[in-house]
C-alpha cells in the first residue's frame, strides 16, 4: 500500500500530556499516523515511549490533549479500543508460556478476525512449532508468536512496544521488515518503539525522538537516516541545530 497525504488517518495524537500519580511522563505530544504508515518512536530508556502507547490503547488518561483512533476518542476501557481495532504488543510479549503455540494462537482468536493460515503466511515458521510449549522457544520465536496473536485479531491500529527486546540482532533483521510488509498488505497503522534506531528508520515512514518526554525531533524516516548526527543528539538531549 502506498501511503499518501489522503490517506485516512488512524491514529492522531493531539498535544498529548499524560503520565503517573498526577506527574507528567509525556508533555505536548502531537503525531499522526495513517493507514499503511509505520511511525517509529525513538528515545532512551524513561522518554515516554511506553507511556505514550499505553495512553494509545485507554491504559493512562490524557491531563491534557486528546488522542483519536479509527475516527473515536480513546475510551477509557481498554476492552473497547481493542474490539474497535487497537492492539498493543506489550514489551514483555504478552504469551502464555506453560502453552503450546496452538493454544496460544487459539486463545487470540475472536469472530470476525484474522484467519489463521492468513497469518502464519506472515510467519511461516511458526507452522512447525505449533505443539511446543511457548517457554521453549527462542526469544525471536516467542515474538514472532506475540505479533501473530494480534494479528488475529485484525488490528488497524498495532502498537508495538520495544519488539527487539532481548533478541539477537539477527532476529531484528527478520521480524522488522516483516512488520513493514504487514502495514503495507493490510493497511494498518503502525506505532513502533524500537531500540534499533537505524533498523526502525529503515522500515518507518516517519519518526520521532523523544528525550525526557518531550519531542526532540521528529520528521521523515528518509530525513532522519540522512541526518544520523541529529537523531543522537536529539536522542541524547543535545542540541540539534
Amino acid at each position: 500500500m502506498t501511503v499518501t497525504e489522503t490517506s485516512t488517518v488512524a491514529l492522531e495524537i493531539e498535544g498529548l500530556t499524560t503520565g503517573y500519580g498526577g506527574v507528567p511522563a509525556v508533555r505536548d505530544l502531537n503525531a499522526v499516523v495513517r493507514e499503511g504508515e509505520i511511525l517509529a518512536l525513538l528515545g532512551p530508556n524513561g522518554a515516554g515511549k511506553t507511556t505514550t502507547l499505553l495512553a494509545c490503547v485507554g491504559a493512562l488518561a490524557p491531563m491534557q490533549g486528546s488522542i483519536t483512533a479509527l475516527g473515536k476518542p480513546i475510551d477509557k476501557r481498554i476492552e473497547r479500543n481493542a474490539r474497535r481495532g487497537v492492539t498493543l504488543v506489550p514489551d514483555n510479549r504478552g504469551v502464555f508460556h506453560r502453552l503450546t503455540v496452538s493454544d496460544n494462537l487459539r486463545l487470540a482468536r475472536r469472530k470476525g478476525g484474522s484467519d489463521l493460515d492468513a497469518t502464519l503466511d506472515h510467519f511461516p515458521k511458526l507452522r512447525s512449532l505449533m505443539n511446543r510449549r511457548c517457554g521453549l522457544l527462542s526469544g525471536g520465536e516467542q515474538q514472532m508468536l506475540a505479533l501473530a496473536k494480534a494479528l488475529l485479531t485484525d488490528p488497524k491500529v498495532l502498537l508495538i512496544d520495544e519488539m527487539s527486546l532481548g533478541l539477537a540482532p539477527i532476529a531484528v533483521q527478520d521480524l522488522l521488515p516483516t512488520v513493514r510488509s504487514i502495514a503495507d498488505q493490510r493497511g494498518m497503522a503502525v506505532v513502533l518503539v524500537e531500540q534499533h534506531i537505524d533498523l526502525a528508520l529503515s522500515i518507518a515512514d516517519n519518526a520521532t525522538v523523544l528525550h525526557h518526554g518531550r519531542v526532540a525531533l521528529s520528521g521523515s524516516a528518509a530525513d532522519l537516516r540522512n541526518n544520523r548526527e541529529s537523531v543522537e543528539a536529539a536522542y541524547f538531549g543535545l542540541p540539534t541545530g
